[in-house]
């Protein structure tokens, strides 16, 4: 099937290329039109503060929507700042008339020169799936930067400001746009590596033509799925981050094996159906198994992971998809001018040897002294996974923004304010008859204002049909704090649930918390459902026990290896300031989950690659050893610019403002650098030579009942496989 795949592509290339075009285009109009806004529902289902927040909805609607703190800066008995304040009372509700249920200033600020105005958003009602307009909530985050006296002042120096304003609040934080630009930092990276791995412009620029064109679909696909889908606002460089290292790495593949196929004499269309009926079948398997691990966060039952599963997933199908068609129709096009536009200095394909000598002698080496260079691999990896038992999950808020963001400078001005507490307060929220509610919130707001992490709590209000009471709690350390945390547990523990009365601890921390503790108590089955999965596809494979068993072990150290180097950086100090993360900050549960699905099948890549050739060669010779060495040996330069090319992409993330893709950036290059060294050139040699032939023992009753899978494609007779693929007279181009 695939034979006939890149066949078709590459006699009809026209209209592939055109296809492809058609498809950017209209993909992108489609998204322009009438893509959805991204956003994200962090409300738990089934949690205490779910609990609280339907009562919300239900009634206290005035207080169900979300709001925006307004935080301002100015004398205060300066008359000018008092008519700038009615101004802007006035503005933003002419900015957004149909978004604003009430503004109303809020008392107790400690700094007379700083005082707040929650601007109170109206309730989306029953429906969780609606969103405020995007557009609406980014106006009036602009009529309050349009209010600062000097227009600019934010941005240099407040003491300088006559009158500061800054828009703060949980809902102005997921809308805020993001910075790009380390997406072109990655692409720069990979469009050296390929350069100095092919020698040539035109075989470099191939892989990013097709991780471009790709992901160009994949933001239109993106846009499109959040009309129906919580797609959070740092789903596109996740996207991005996937598009890019596995579509240059697919593409990298599939033209490493073309160009092998030109240099064995065979012809430009002969060499691409050899290409893409083996490395494509390689890619097949390898994309399939990342969309089927990112795939598995859907079961997590989490609104905002599943469109964050489905845009990273349709970035890589779309380009695994662009790998085994577009690719073969450009080839069509270039024929044997791959070699082309020869990069000075850089050695060409042919005067290579020398790459896969030195990783034969390697191999030979590790394979002499296998026992000390597994445990010394073994040891590095235990070392590196070991800071992750001091990893602190919770969610990271406004004070970790960059210092240019209104959020981050209302955290600051709030805290100054009211304390941090102020930025994340709880509420306390009772369901029941009129009577019985306000004792029973009496007791629990004297318990909560004796409760040790509480600041104050604001005097308890009933909903306008008398059937519920609320009350605000402010705790006294910041969101993200683990303090605040231990708060929460200590407030819901504390206060009474008799009397038929049902008392609720909500909110958006808590239910940062809930989720939080959700994720966390389903981790460990998920890694381990992912591990049985991986297990159970290699043996199928390569028809083995002991080699999928080995890499499920390493893909779990070299993931181990990644969290702990991830806990390390977000734990503050030295680590921690080198990618712009100065502060103690909690890792949200998703991080740790979304990165071993990705991991998981990345991981498999590489595990696919050199293992084919392992067992190819074990096949050929009957000698485990110098099956490993020839291994090692021809894989190590594509593997080796493959995992360069995926370590300088997911390393540029750094350089980016959001401190999640700081985390899964960092975490993505640390692993696929360990799995591309440590475990690759030391550890599978290592162990491999440890087992000896008792890595292929497949025990005869699970050989007849397992089907068989070939990810390299069948190599023999080759010549008479395309003779009855093209027929009598093929056409030559």
């Amino acid at each position: 099937m695939l034979e006939r795949l890149a066949d078709v592509c590459y006699r009809r290339r026209w209209r592939v290329v055109l296809l492809w075009i058609v498809g950017l285009f209209v993909v992108s109009g489609l998204s322009q039109a009438v893509g959805g806004d991204f956003r994200a529902d962090f409300v738990q289902k089934g949690s205490e503060s779910s609990e609280a927040f339907e009562i919300l909805e239900e009634r206290f609607p005035a207080r169900a929507g979300d709001a925006i703190d307004v935080v301002y800066r100015g004398d205060p008995e300066d008359p000018e700042t008092i008519g700038r304040v009615a101004a802007l009372m006035e503005s933003l509700e002419a900015a957004a008339p149909d978004l604003i249920e009430s503004i109303t200033p809020r008392p107790g600020s400690q700094r007379p020169d700083i005082q707040s105005l929650e601007v109170q958003l109206v309730s989306l009602g029953d429906d969780r799936e609606a969103n405020y307009d995007v557009e609406d909530i980014r106006a009036l985050v602009e009529t309050v930067e349009a209010a600062n006296v000097p227009e600019g002042c934010n941005t240099t120096d407040p003491d300088s400001c006559q009158f500061q304003v800054e828009a703060g609040g949980d809902i102005i934080m997921f809308v805020e746009e993001p910075e790009f630009g380390s997406e072109f930092i990655g692409f720069i990276a990979a469009i050296v590596i390929l350069l100095v791995a092919f020698g040539s412009v035109i075989a470099a620029g191939l892989p990013i033509l097709i991780a471009v064109l790709g992901l160009g679909i994949a933001t239109g696909v993106m846009m499109l799925l959040a009309n129906v889908l919580h797609v959070p606002n740092f789903a596109p460089q996740m996207a991005d981050m996937m598009g890019i290292g596995v579509g240059i790495d697919y593409a990298l593949f599939i033209l490493a094996r073309y160009k092998q196929g030109l240099r064995d004499g065979l012809e430009p269309r002969d060499s691409v159906v050899l290409a893409v009926d083996t490395a494509g079948r390689a890619v097949l398997f390898a994309g399939a198994t990342v969309v089927i691990a990112i795939a598995g966060l859907v079961v997590m039952g989490i609104p905002f992971l599943y469109g964050l599963a489905a845009s990273v997933s349709a970035a890589v199908l779309i380009v695994m998809a662009a790998s085994i068609t577009l690719l073969p129709a450009l080839l069509g096009f270039v024929g044997r001018s791959v070699e082309r536009w020869h990069i000075p200095f850089v050695k060409r394909d042919s005067e290579r040897g020398g790459d896969a000598n030195l990783a034969h002698r390697w191999a030979r080496l590790v394979q002499r002294r296998p026992w000390p260079a597994a445990i010394i691999a073994f040891l590095i990896l235990l070392a590196l996974a070991l800071p992750l038992f001091d990893m602190r999950f919770g969610f990271p808020d406004a004070s970790n923004n960059p210092e240019t963001s209104t959020t981050r400078r209302a955290y600051d001005l709030q805290t100054e304010a009211y304390g941090a507490g102020a930025n994340g307060p709880l509420m306390i929220v009772a369901d029941s008859k009129a009577g019985a509610g306000q004792q029973a919130m009496a007791e629990a707001v004297a318990i909560a204002q004796g409760t040790e992490g509480v600041a104050f709590v604001v005097p308890p209000f009933e909903s306008p049909t008398g059937n519920a009471i609320m009350s605000i709690v402010i705790p006294t350390t910041g969101p993200q704090d683990a303090e605040t945390e231990r708060t929460v547990d200590r407030l819901r523990d504390s206060i009474d649930r008799t009397r038929g009365v049902n008392l609720y601890v909500g909110g958006l921390t808590a239910a940062m918390v809930d989720q939080n503790d959700y994720l966390i108590q389903r981790l460990p089955w998920f890694i381990g459902s992912v591990v049985v999965l991986s297990f159970l596809l290699l043996m199928v494979v390569f028809r083995s026990i002991l080699v999928p068993l080995k890499a499920a072990i390493m893909n779990l150290l070299s993931i181990g290896a990644a969290y702990g180097i991830v806990s390390l950086s977000v734990s503050g100090g030295f680590v921690g300031d080198l990618i712009g993360i100065e502060e103690p900050t909690p890792v949200p549960g998703f991080i740790p989950m979304m990165m071993f699905a990705i991991l998981f099948g990345l991981s498999m890549d590489y595990e696919v690659f050199l293992l084919s050739r392992i067992r190819e060669e074990y096949d050929r010779t009957g000698d485990n050893a110098t099956a490993v060495a020839e291994g090692l040996a021809s894989t190590a330069r594509v593997i080796t610019a493959a995992a360069a090319i995926m370590v300088s992409v997911f390393g540029a993330f750094l350089l980016g403002e959001v401190v999640f893709v700081k985390m899964v950036g960092l975490g993505l290059a640390t692993a696929i650098f360990v799995d591309a060294t440590i475990v690759r050139m030391v550890l599978v040699p290592a162990t491999m030579e440890l087992l000896g032939d008792r890595n292929w023992w497949y025990p005869a009753w699970l050989d007849r009942i397992t089907p068989r899978v070939s990810v390299e494609g069948h190599l023999k007779d080759l010549d008479a496989e395309l003779a009855e693929l093209v027929g009598d007279q093929p056409e030559r181009v």
